[in-house]
């Protein structure tokens, strides 16, 4: 075990500021604060629940008020796209620092390796899961607890979240990430996380099929100019049209029509007594 990596996590991090998007929390967090987050909880005492927003959740949390409230109770809810971080500009006048999990992971479980923690991998395909633990724990060295692929009953009470919920106990790992996508990570967790003997839970979307080698992320560039979306629409047609080819112009009118509100109900300031038109004389 790295004694010196491991006592630099004690040191305590500043608040981090939130701000509400579409009445929707979302926390301006860098991406190396929440690896210095995740490493703490998981060496030190405490839980931590991790989840993030992008247009998609911004949607989905405004149709669901079980989400809202499951984000709002969250520790971290970082900021994972280039729309969420304009909507916040147009509306707050903060910019959030942006990041997604493939970018910040493995750095995570490097560090976590070198304090003997483990990590529990769930979600994904059967053939992708299992890649994506062994691919982690060569290249960063984090000792893999266990993995779950995504193909199970996910009824809250059902007997395969029954059982998969004492595998994880039983295996007792440090971190979780889990990797069924939106909402269905989120909803597992909100039903689940108050059962589970781990320290950090992470949803971590698409992070399995990177981790396995099966999607490769496209240039940072391509991400600050906020295209992203399209690559992955480019990528995988048939699961992400629907989100992207009506979800985005939905968000944009919302955001519009937002705009447009405030605008409209903002308070118009009286001009003050001294300068008013007419309290003027001409000499």
């Amino acid at each position: 075990m790295n004694h010196e990596i491991c006592a630099s996590l004690n040191n305590p991090r500043s608040p981090t500021h939130q701000s509400r998007v579409l009445g929707v929390r979302v926390d301006d967090i860098s991406r190396d604060v929440i690896v210095d987050r995740i490493c703490d909880t998981a060496v030190n005492e405490g839980r931590l629940l991790v989840l993030n927003v992008n247009v998609h959740m911004l949607m989905l949390a405004r149709e669901h008020h079980w989400l809202r409230r499951f984000l709002d109770d969250a520790d971290v809810v970082f900021c994972d796209g280039a729309g969420v971080q304009l909507a916040s500009l147009l509306l707050t006048g903060t910019r959030p620092h942006r990041s997604t999990p493939p970018e910040w992971a493995g750095t995570a479980t490097q560090r976590l390796a070198g304090c003997g923690r483990s990590i529990y991998w769930l979600g994904g395909r059967p053939d992708a899961i299992e890649r994506a633990a062994h691919n982690f724990e060569a290249m960063h060295g984090a000792r893999t607890a266990g993995w779950q692929h995504g193909f199970f009953d996910q009824r809250p009470g059902s007997a395969d979240n029954q059982a998969l919920v004492e595998h994880i106990n039983r295996t007792a790992p440090d971190v979780l990430f889990v990797n069924m996508g939106m909402p269905l990570q989120e909803f597992w967790l909100y039903h689940h996380w108050p059962l589970l003997n781990v320290k950090v839970a992470v949803a971590a979307g698409a992070l399995v099929d990177h981790a396995a080698g099966r999607v490769r992320r496209p240039p940072r560039w391509v991400a600050n100019l906020g295209l992203e979306w399209a690559v992955r629409l480019a990528v995988e047609p048939k699961r992400l049209w629907r989100r992207y080819l009506i979800g985005l112009p939905r968000f944009g009118a919302v955001l519009l029509r937002e705009i447009v509100l405030r605008r409209e109900t903002a308070p118009v300031m009286p001009l003050s007594k001294a300068t008013s038109p007419s309290s003027t004389k001409l000499q």
